[in-house]
């Protein structure tokens, strides 16, 4: 049985300020609907709306020696819109931090594939070069690696440029045989993604 139910808002406010359950019970009775309308039309979701009204109810029961409340139906839905407001901003903020987790995570997941295709493909070069004839192998690491022209190392290995220029072509169609598979993977690897 509702016994405070005649009284006025002002005087419920006054027996809440005295520790009085069943005030507060009233109040809580004669507005929570109300005050949780208005969160539930702005969310669209119950367990939100249902949560932020708790919330706001133990507040003014917690702060209730403390308040000074003039209007309490104005107050309640006062404060509801600020908790509400509060709610969103908060889940916006959460909801940017989680994309940018996400993007982070995609951005380095993909620069992990690629030093790892890197990688595979320094080690795979490395190991093709060491398959190369002794002279052919000298010849490419002076004209590809160390960019000396091919007069150059012609005078420095005591060759004439056509054998220079003739290891240079043995060896890139030698490298070619030697990556054929690592490349064919590599460009399925491009296509796939």
């Amino acid at each position: 049985m509702r016994t405070y139910v005649s009284w006025t808002d002002d005087a419920l406010l006054q027996a809440l300020a005295t520790n009085d359950r069943t005030a507060f019970a009233e109040l809580y009775e004669r507005y929570w609907y109300r005050v949780f309308a208005v969160a539930y039309r702005k969310l669209k979701s119950r367990e939100i709306a249902e949560e932020l009204v708790q919330d706001l109810f133990a507040t003014l029961w917690h702060k209730r020696a403390e308040q000074a409340i003039q209007q309490l139906e104005y107050y309640l839905l006062a404060a509801i819109n600020r908790r509400v407001i509060g709610y969103l901003r908060a889940h916006q903020v959460r909801a940017a931090y989680a994309d940018y987790c996400r993007r982070s995570q995609t951005e380095a997941s993909q620069e992990t594939e690629h030093d790892l295709a890197a990688s595979d493909l320094s080690e795979a070069f490395a190991k093709a070069l060491l398959r190369l004839p002794e002279q052919s192998r000298e010849i490419f690491r002076l004209s590809r690696l160390e960019h000396i022209p091919v007069a150059e190392i012609a005078l420095r290995l005591n060759l004439s440029p056509k054998a220079v220029e003739y290891h240079l072509t043995k060896s890139l169609k030698l490298l070619r045989v030697y990556l054929r598979d690592f490349t064919l993977m590599a460009v399925l690897f491009l296509f796939v993604r």
